[in-house]
């Protein structure tokens, strides 16, 4: 598993599409005071390698940042020169994949079928992303899940808001990436705060029994 949140809550990944270097460590550390502790500066970000190793430094262990929207396989090696520790795709590119893996970096993979799923797997990865989730649905993941081998983790990303969070769960969601819901390069530092809290603060603990 990824880091959790918070103690007893699923890992949630803080996506920071169009965040500036200029800005990147604060929003950084705003995200991470409400609970986050993975963070993902997409490549189509401006400067995103430069927002990265600031987050990067500046974090170091107590958070796991790294790239998302990496489509090269290049990509992989200048995201950990840079200090990244995770890569997240949209697609399932296997050559990525298993690249990220050699490397001991944290990879999920994006897919949207049980055939690009198992490609992933069998690439390497043990978490997979499902985007974008809201097109699937719920039942979707429950269905795919039914068939994944237990030890694969799949976050929901992509239209999913506070209050649809645990439905997904109920289907199988080990952990959700929020993008637009939690930041946007319009939204001012209190009203991403107020955003992140509300995400940690809607989805339910995680109950053993």
């Amino acid at each position: 598993m990824l880091p959790d949140a918070l103690p007893g809550k699923p890992p949630l990944i803080a996506i920071l599409r169009g965040v500036v270097p200029e800005r990147v460590v604060r929003i950084g550390q705003i995200v991470f005071d409400a609970g986050f502790r993975i963070i993902e500066v997409p490549l189509n970000s401006p400067r995103a390698l430069q927002s990265l190793a600031l987050l990067a430094r500046s974090f170091e262990e107590t958070c796991l940042c790294g790239a998302g929207t990496v489509l090269d396989v290049g990509d992989v090696g200048r995201v950990q020169e840079a200090g990244g520790r995770l890569i997240v795709t949209p697609n399932t590119d296997a050559g990525l994949i298993t690249e990220a893996c050699s490397r001991g970096l944290a990879i999920i993979p994006g897919f949207a079928t049980p055939s690009e799923a198992f490609t992933a797997i069998r690439a390497g990865a043990t978490h997979l992303k499902l985007f974008p989730a809201s097109t699937y649905g719920p039942a979707h993941l429950k269905a795919v899940k039914a068939v994944l081998p237990p030890n694969i983790h799949v976050y929901a990303v992509g239209g999913i808001g506070a209050e649809e969070m645990n439905a997904w769960r109920a289907a199988g969601a080990s952990g959700f990436g929020f993008g637009s819901e939690l930041f946007r390069p319009d939204y001012d530092d209190d009203d991403i705060a107020a955003r992140a809290r509300h995400l940690i603060e809607s989805i339910a603990p995680i109950t053993t029994t």
